[in-house]
């Protein structure tokens, strides 16, 4: 039964909302504009339609993936008022305790629907979404939880989202697997200033995916409160049967500028405004309702109502006091119990990862192993231990990947756990981040370093997650990426290093392993951990013996952050990482214990004490490493070093790395851009002559 009294009471109150940051937006009589919401953007003419769905997203494991105007539907979800005033005045609580702008909300569910943490980009919203949707169907087949039956992921989005990678991504997803998920398009015919012709052709997504198929299609006008409901419950019933994913396009006014700051009369002459505000929603849902459903007296008194509890709000939301700076640090990373609240939504909970235990000491009787099948057999370790890893991406069912590390995974685990992706990178991190919000450990593989790129967005999104959110979220992600110059071959696309972009990636753990045995433990370390973590392959190493040890153990952990000291010395510093360690060990062996030397393991975060403390003790240091020289992450080692050991250096600070250009192809031209054997010696006996 439509619950209409809720559903004008949520959509009066959105529409206060609006009214009210706008005012404090503009000059009236002579009083200066407060200015006090700094992002500002109406959700005017959308609103009653979202108040409608909002009351269709009622179940303890729904799900809405939404963007900058969705604010109606977290009201009509569960948000405060007061909370959503709070946030885009910048105060304590609400969203994000000031760190995030305020129309990009986020909601935890406790046995309710969880709105996901919005983010700034366009069509960001769609994947992590698809990815909740097959959380769902994992959580209700695999895990036998039959309490996710019937649950729904929606995902919102306006017209000109649907020009963006990742709403096709998604669509391709929850068509080709059947998924719980509604699309929900609210198209007011406009991007900003660009017409929706620009965006899809003939301004229809619904009419244009007609032959599209597993989609349930719905066309309608969403000013029309009755036509409204009754399509949109039929796109809901469809959903949660399990019939597969829904596509609904209602049409609707931007009944304000874009945003604030937006000068729509720029764009749009006044006859297109008029028209729009004649078709204003909250007077049809007024004439749709009284008298026939609520009384005259009944709708007034709901006015009262709102403008009571808008007001009240207000006053609560001023009081609240500004965000104190002391705190900004705070939630980059998951904090220890100890240190403060750990509640974030997404993961593994600490009692789950508790249980699965781990050590920091290797068994000594492990058999040797390459690098490719150290990866694996650890895979199939948490596979087997962990009933919520699933591992995916392009190729890594069947084939077992192009480097074979996922070879047998497939047959052994089925379908569900070890699955093929379509090509899309933003698809395979978007989805993974939606799974771990729904509590599953996802470990994708990006078939290249340089592959990553078109997933950008997500990767960024999922690393400022739990700090953006102040710790209400989290998308524990591991992400298996493959890279570096391979055995006697290189070229720009598939040779690209760069991992500095990920040193410089908020919120993200960065492994870069020289062997089986580390790989082993970083790996089963990222399965665990509370934090999404990148995971570097390097291509030498599999395709070569140079990174093989013996097994470590299926417990065997190696913590982030811990450098390993593979020499000792005590005239100058070796700092390295990856496949470079299997030339500066060469070099190192022809100057005795001169040479003191350190493999990094990981470099975000990296073991800073363990290198000062070696440099201080040696007083000359070279470091070592693949990627371009310019702003390599050997620079911030660099920096680092001549801050905090000035005093103890013998010798300036030292970095051997590519001389800034990419990868070649040809042996020869590789060969004279990568560090080796030779030009390590060199180095190192040029510093220890000074």
């Amino acid at each position: 039964m439509t619950d209409w009294r809720k559903i004008a009471y949520n959509a009066l109150v959105s529409r206060a909302l609006d009214d009210v940051e706008e005012e404090t937006n503009r000059n009236r009589n002579s009083v200066p504009r407060e200015h006090l919401v700094l992002y500002q953007f109406s959700a005017r003419g959308h609103d009653v339609a979202q108040s409608i769905l909002g009351s269709f997203i009622n179940g303890p494991h729904d799900a809405a993936g939404a963007y900058y105007r969705s604010r109606p539907l977290l009201l009509a979800v569960g948000l405060s008022i007061e909370d959503a005033l709070a946030s885009p005045l910048g105060r304590t609580g609400g969203f994000s305790d000031g760190r995030d702008i305020g129309v990009v909300c986020n909601l935890p569910g406790v046995s309710a629907p969880t709105v996901l943490p919005m983010s700034g980009d366009v069509g960001s919203q769609y994947t992590p979404a698809a990815g909740w949707a097959q959380s769902i169907i994992y959580h209700r087949d695999t895990l036998k939880d039959a309490t996710h039956k019937g649950a729904m992921a929606v995902a919102l989005g306006g017209d000109a989202s649907v020009a963006t990678s990742g709403f096709w991504s998604a669509l391709t997803m929850a068509t080709t697997l059947k998924l719980p998920m509604l699309f929900y398009i609210e198209d007011n015919g406009l991007g900003i200033s660009v017409k929706g012709d620009m965006q899809t052709p003939g301004s229809d997504i619904a009419k244009n995916l007609a032959s599209f198929g597993n989609l349930f299609l719905r066309n309608g006008d969403g000013t029309n409160p009755a036509e409204s409901e009754k399509l949109l419950g039929e796109v809901v019933k469809h959903v949660r049967s399990g019939a597969g994913p829904a596509l609904i396009r209602l049409t609707v006014p931007r009944l304000s500028s874009h945003s604030g700051p937006d000068n729509q009369k720029g764009y749009r002459t006044d006859a297109e405004i008029a028209a729009d505000a004649a078709r204003d929603p909250l007077p049809k849902l007024r004439a749709h309702l009284v008298p026939g459903i609520i009384s005259e007296k009944d709708w007034k008194a709901l006015e009262g109502e709102v403008a009571r509890d808008v007001g009240v709000a207000l006053q609560g939301a001023r009081a609240r006091p500004a965000p104190t700076a002391e705190k900004i640090k705070r939630f980059v990373y998951a904090e220890s119990p100890e240190a403060g609240d750990t509640t974030a939504m997404g993961g593994l909970s600490a009692k789950e990862i508790a249980a699965l235990g781990g050590t920091e000491t290797a068994t000594e009787e492990g058999e040797m192993l390459r690098f490719a099948d150290a990866v694996r057999r650890a895979l199939r370790t948490e596979l087997e231990r962990n009933p919520k890893v699933v591992v995916f991406g392009e190729d890594v069912g069947v084939k077992g990947g192009v480097h074979l590390v996922t070879e047998g995974l497939q047959k052994k685990f089925g379908r569900e756990r070890v699955f093929d992706t379509s090509l899309s990178e933003e698809g395979i991190i978007g989805r993974a981040v939606g799974m771990a919000i729904g509590g599953l450990m996802p470990v994708t593989e990006i078939q290249f370093r340089k592959y990553a790129d078109p997933a950008t967005e997500q990767l960024n999104n999922c690393g400022t997650m739990r700090w953006r959110t102040a710790n209400r979220f989290a998308a524990p992600i591991v992400v298996r990426m493959p890279g570096g110059f391979g055995k006697d071959v290189g070229d720009p696309w598939h040779s690209l290093s760069a991992e500095v972009i990920f040193a410089h990636a908020i919120g993200w753990q960065v492994a870069m392993p020289s062997n089986s045995a580390d790989a082993v433990g970083l790996l089963r370390a990222a399965m665990r951990s509370s934090n999404p973590s990148i995971f570097f392959e390097h291509r030498s190493l599999l395709m070569t013996s140079d990174g093989s040890a013996r097994y470590p153990g299926d417990d065997f952990i190696v913590p982030f952050g811990k450098a390993k000291t593979l020499r000792e010395g005590n005239e100058i510093t070796v700092v390295t990482w990856g496949a470079m360690v299997h030339r500066c060990v060469p070099a190192a062996e022809q100057f005795g214990d001169k040479v003191e030397l350190i493999d990094l393991r990981t470099i975000a975060p990296w073991d800073r004490n363990a290198v000062l403390e070696s440099v201080m003790k040696t007083g000359r240091v070279l470091i070592v490493h693949e990627d371009t020289l310019t702003a390599g992450f050997g620079a911030e080692i660099a920096a680092t070093i001549a801050r905090e050991t000035f005093w103890s250096l013998d010798a300036p600070v030292d970095r051997l790395a590519v001389e800034d250009v990419p990868m070649p192809y040809h042996e020869n031209l590789l060969s004279a851009v990568l560090p080796n054997v030779t030009t390590i010696v060199e180095r190192i006996d040029a510093l220890l002559s000074v």
